[in-house]
């Protein structure tokens, strides 16, 4: 029997480029070639007048970076400041927006619960929302008279103004406490300074205005990383959770030892991705402070905007991008070294070893 043509294999790679074509094209135009523009651009001094590739453009290497990590003035301190308000931001938000999206998740799984498609439903609504609109909900709810503080004045407590208010969360539980006063920091933290910054500042942690929004993230995200919890726990075999309960595990033993380390792929990849959202985090910034007050709201890619449109610093905004990216990759391989499975990595190392071994055994001598 003669072979048809479709099932030429000389024909089928070219059928499949002639698929796949179109969208290389598409990504290329529209990503590959931004990128490498963008590059260009934190390597020259562009000015956002005419072509980035035009005879005015000069290239001027590293300049933008070493203005950025290595020369003292308001650049280094305005990023610096960036990446500390960023980096209490994503200490705050991934664990409470993973840890609430697992509980929401395995309280919607449980069979005996009535209603589960509607809680399913109301929990993930927010992700699907405009966050500019969520954002503005928000402002009107953390105002000086908003609702917030309303339910605050209940318990007796006098609510802060929360967007117009710079002071750190370790600052004021410090003082709170007494190991410093607010108003006179401790001199060896106030006078020593690390990258334009003093220690007394490094250690300020979230300021009030952002935790304010730090809760409206929180809200709107859990409800997506819920979903994916909900999924891998639908994936897990009945017949372990029922040997399990067969051996005497009551429900907490069987949530930490069976339902967790089967669901450590899904929560590598919710704090991945928890990780890599906040360091980018933009809009909320955009719609409810503009990195206001004080700058303690400000974040890496809402600098990287307001240096490239507001200040026409375009090789600057460009060189924050790149980066936010070298960051957030270097972060994602270290977390994903830590949130490895270990007893799977050591199996791959002694099987590595092993073929090593036999390809020397196989060496005449």
């Amino acid at each position: 029997m003669a072979r048809s043509k479709s099932g030429d294999p000389m024909r089928q790679p070219v059928a499949g480029w002639v698929f796949v074509t179109p969208m290389i094209v598409i990504l290329g135009l529209f990503l590959v070639v931004p990128i490498v523009m963008a590059l260009w651009v934190s390597v020259s001094n562009w000015t956002g007048r005419g072509s980035p590739f035009g005879g005015n453009t000069e290239f001027i290497g590293l300049k933008n970076y070493t203005d950025l990590l290595g020369k003292q003035g308001l650049a280094r301190q305005d990023f610096m400041t960036s990446l500390r308000n960023t980096f209490y931001y994503v200490l705050g938000v991934v664990p409470i927006q993973t840890a609430l999206a697992l509980l929401l998740a395995v309280l919607v799984n449980q069979k005996w619960l009535r209603g589960r498609t509607f809680f399913r439903t109301a929990f993930y609504f927010p992700s699907v929302v405009s966050s500019v609109a969520i954002s503005l909900v928000f402002l009107f709810l953390f105002a000086g008279s908003g609702a917030i503080n309303g339910v605050l004045a209940w318990f007796g407590v006098h609510g802060p103004n929360w967007f117009a208010d710079p002071r750190g969360l370790i600052h004021l539980l410090g003082d709170l406490v007494g190991v410093w006063n607010i108003d006179s920091p401790p001199a060896g933290l106030a006078d020593t300074k690390v990258m334009n910054l003093s220690l007394w500042e490094w250690i300020k942690g979230p300021s009030v205005a952002m935790t304010a929004i730090m809760f409206q993230v929180i809200w709107t995200t859990a409800g997506t990383f819920m979903l994916m919890f909900i999924a891998a726990l639908q994936d897990l075999p009945a017949e372990v959770e029922e040997a399990a309960m067969v051996d005497g595990a009551n429900a907490r033993q069987r949530f930490w030892n069976v339902t967790v380390p089967h669901l450590r792929p899904t929560i590598l990849l919710v704090v991945t991705l928890g990780v890599i959202g906040t360091w980018q985090v933009f809009d909320q910034m955009y719609v409810m402070s503009q990195g206001k007050p004080s700058k303690t709201t400000l974040t890496p890619a809402f600098l990287s905007y307001q240096a490239a449109f507001r200040d026409q610093k375009w090789g600057q905004g460009a060189a924050m991008a790149f980066l936010l990216f070298l960051l957030i990759f270097l972060l994602t391989q270290a977390q994903r070294w830590l949130l490895r499975d270990k007893d799977a990595a050591r199996e791959k190392k002694l099987e590595r070893q092993q073929r090593r071994a036999e390809k020397k055994a196989e060496v005449p001598a």
